[in-house]
């Protein structure tokens, strides 16, 4: 399986647009939400500001909770996905972050464990970013995932982003503002300064 899992340091952090973002940049990649809970479908939002390929499987469960306990309200036991085998290059976003339950006994690290993917963070600009986003590096890397970058969204601080890249040791790959609006367009513009070298 080939491609990245985009996952975030916490819930609404930004992680449908990176990946959409991430589907222009890289045109021949899929999309897979495997796991989404609540009303907000992220899979059309995917398709209307990439333009790309979107798979329409996966788990849906309607009520806006963690993953363990939407399937509870339920009736049903979330067990993850077998990872991909048709050579094709993925976009898999997360629901939620790395250390979201999935069901009893797993979380969301388990999940991006059985794909094998490179990881990309999204994490806020704001105060707190830099715990949120070191202790998600640390988790990836302690599963032995590859992180492949971070994005920090919103207004750009270039002291958060400093901190994050020395005691992380890892690199911001991208600064991405809140779009208004959030065009494909404008969308598009931004994707064209994306690494075009994170997928192996």
């Amino acid at each position: 399986m080939r491609g990245l899992f985009v996952t975030g340091t916490d819930t609404g952090v930004g992680k449908t647009v990176l990946s959409a973002a991430l589907m222009l940049r890289y045109p021949e990649a899929r999309y897979w939400k495997p796991i989404q809970t609540g009303p907000d479908d992220d899979s059309t939002e995917v398709g209307r500001l990439s333009g790309g390929q979107v798979l329409d499987k996966g788990i849906r469960l309607p009520d806006p909770v963690s993953p363990h306990l939407a399937a509870r309200l339920a009736g049903m036991t979330i067990e993850i996905p077998s990872r991909a085998t048709d050579g094709a290059v993925y976009i898999v976003e997360g629901a939620g972050g790395v250390l979201v339950p999935l069901n009893d006994t797993q979380t969301m690290v388990d999940l991006m464990a059985r794909f094998g993917l490179p990881v990309v963070v999204a994490a806020r600009t704001s105060l707190g970013t830099i715990n949120h986003t070191l202790l998600t590096v640390e988790v990836l890397r302690a599963r032995g995932l590859r992180v492949a970058g971070v994005a920090m969204i919103g207004t750009g601080n270039a002291d958060n982003r400093a901190a994050i890249e020395h005691y992380g040791n890892v690199a911001v790959i991208a600064e991405m503002p809140h779009f208004d609006p959030l065009t494909p367009e404008a969308l598009r513009r931004w994707a064209d300064t994306l690494p075009k070298d994170l997928i192996a």
